[in-house]
């Protein structure tokens, strides 16, 4: 393989991780702030399959698409491999808080690793807020020490799963 690759490899990665904190920032200051009558109806249940905070999926979608498309058209390598990172993101983001997290599909089960009870209770605890203000726990992927101690706690010596959040 050819050093090439590499880099590519790692600016996909790299703008993965990037992507964290920027759902993070974006989740707390943009869904908690002025978009909250879009993100409102993923606190607050109302009948039907799709919520309005599903918007937010073509507001993360449009700058992946477009990284893409333009640096394929103007042959800039790197925008094409983060726009890669940010679909690989929007991939996970889709997988792990929709169908694992809300159960939206019902592919997965509630999961029983230590890691993946530590990101329920995260969940579960940020969805425990049902306005706007004082919520806690707005990243995805990365868990704070105390939910992963937490975790620990409700799965000692059982085998209980902790349930996914509404």
């Amino acid at each position: 393989m050819s050093l090439e690759w590499y880099w590519n490899a790692a600016i996909v990665v790299g703008t993965f991780w990037v992507m964290e904190w920027v759902a993070w920032a974006t989740h707390k200051y943009v869904m908690h702030g002025f978009l909250w009558n879009l993100h409102y109806d993923h606190h607050n249940k109302q009948k039907g399959f799709f919520e309005k905070n599903d918007a937010f999926f073509l507001i993360f979608a449009v700058p992946s698409w477009l990284c893409i498309m333009l640096g394929m058209m103007h042959q800039v390598g790197p925008a094409v491999y983060i726009g890669y990172g940010i679909a690989v993101y929007g991939f996970a983001y889709f997988l792990v808080h929709e169908v694992f997290i809300h159960r939206r599909l019902k592919w997965f089960g509630t999961g029983g690793n230590l890691y993946l009870r530590a990101v329920l209770l995260a969940h579960k605890m940020h969805h425990s807020h049902l306005d706007k203000e004082q919520g806690e726990s707005f990243g995805m992927l990365i868990v704070h020490p105390r939910y992963w101690k937490m975790a620990r706690r409700k799965g000692k010596g059982r085998s209980t799963r902790v349930q996914a959040s509404a």
